[in-house]
């Protein structure tokens, strides 16, 4: 049990030398984090339509649909 409460004070002791982001620094790579996801998954679908669409010229339109 002294295990416990030890590790418990060094985690309360290690959070408070973390330093939080302010309300605009989250809000910005929050902004930040979903344009870059939407902008590559806009590209993986680019990938996967020219992908596809190169197999379905070489094997021919009976595979994947």
């Amino acid at each position: 049990m002294e295990k416990f409460k030890k590790f418990l004070k060094e985690v309360v002791a290690e959070l408070r030398k973390v330093t939080w982001p302010t309300k605009e620094e989250l809000i910005g790579s929050t902004i930040v984090t979903v344009v870059v996801s939407l902008i590559v998954a806009v590209f993986i679908g680019i990938v996967d339509r020219i992908l596809t669409l190169i197999i379905r010229m070489i094997f021919g339109a009976g595979i994947g649909g």
